[in-house]
């Protein structure tokens, strides 16, 4: 089987890549200077090149605040681009899974979101992620749009958790938001999931994955420094002071209330995501 990897500098993506190369996978890894997912030229050029059996379309433009000055090119990268992929995975039979966010809903729900719930995102990030979804959409095809949150890797840079760890190691004193609501979700858990959907079959449409369990950002960031004190980690952190959003402005807004309901994907998972605390010891582990 012949598996295209979009994204590969990402957390995502060079966890897909770690993942799937153990198995017997035909895989082609590509970063953004191979394929540049703002060129619409580029991405025909090269799917008509590889034709892989499986697309999974691991990059995106991610800087949520920057997206703010920069709406085209997060438009061009997360909207069109994810169209284009479907209309080429259309025309050589192929197979697309495509990651999306839970920045589509505004985050005033009470209750884990459904795949049917309505959209509404806040900023630039979240609209430009959406067009993606209703552009593979509207394409039709083999198409699964795999919704995630909070997720944090090994690999790549500026996730929560290295961010946490890089800031304990020089501070005493860290502040952290703790009226956003979400549930933390490793890349190796992802990956693994993905892994796992390549092999079975799925009727096209969307889907969320995340870890299980919920917790808030400050939740999150004093869990990292319990874990990473009884690994040894050198921290200098001592208190984690929970503030508020309006404490913390951002030129994007985040929905307060970022929880998915995984229950369709274990469905066809056969089996629930693990707990996020317990994959968090994990990827510490791997940091180690």
């Amino acid at each position: 089987m012949k598996i295209l990897i979009t994204g590969t500098n990402g957390q995502l993506g060079q966890e897909l890549h770690h993942h799937l190369s153990e198995k017997t996978y035909n895989i082609t890894g590509l970063s953004r200077d191979k394929l540049d997912l703002a060129n619409p030229d580029n991405i025909r050029q090269v799917l008509q090149e590889i034709k892989p059996d499986v697309i999974i379309n691991a990059g995106a433009y991610t800087a949520v605040d920057k997206a703010e000055s920069e709406p085209e090119l997060a438009d061009a990268i997360n909207g069109k681009a994810a169209g284009i992929l479907a209309e080429e995975a259309k025309k050589i039979n192929s197979r697309l899974i495509h990651v999306s966010t839970d920045y589509v809903f505004d985050g005033t729900a009470s209750q884990p979101y459904l795949e049917t719930d309505e959209t509404n995102p806040l900023g630039v990030y979240g609209k430009s992620k959406l067009a993606g979804e209703k552009a593979i959409e509207e394409v039709g095809g083999e198409y699964l749009i795999l919704r995630t949150a909070w997720v944090y890797g090994v690999g790549g840079k500026g996730n929560f958790v290295k961010t946490m760890l890089r800031l304990g190691g020089d501070r005493e004193e860290i502040r952290v938001v703790c009226d956003q609501i979400g549930s933390p979700t490793w890349t190796g858990d992802l990956a693994e999931a993905i892994g796992r959907l390549i092999e079975l079959k799925w009727d096209s449409g969307i889907y969320h994955y995340t870890n299980s369990g919920v917790a808030s950002w400050y939740d999150f960031a004093v869990a990292i420094f319990e874990e990473a004190k009884q690994r040894n980690f050198p921290l200098k952190v001592a208190r984690v002071v929970p503030i508020t959003t309006s404490e913390y402005p951002t030129p994007a807004r985040r929905p307060a209330f970022s929880v998915l309901s995984s229950k369709k994907i274990s469905a066809v998972l056969g089996s629930h995501p693990p707990h996020w605390r317990q994959s968090l010891r994990k990827m510490l582990e791997k940091n180690q």
